[in-house]
């Protein structure tokens, strides 16, 4: 069990009041082959976000 809204809240009012955030790497969507790439070849420090605006 993961836990429900309310525990989800928790967690994020807990991680708002002591600066814990998430290191994540930002990537256009012409780059997810690239990224898919890096995943595979375990070249990936931090989570990819894919930057929603790209798309054209």
């Amino acid at each position: 069990m993961i836990g429900g809204m309310k525990e989800t809240q928790q967690m994020l009012d807990y991680c708002g009041q002591h600066n814990i955030v998430s290191e994540v790497e930002v990537i256009p969507i012409q780059k997810i082959n690239e990224a898919f790439e890096r995943m595979l070849k375990q070249d990936v420090k931090y989570r990819f976000v894919i930057d929603m605006t790209s798309l054209k």
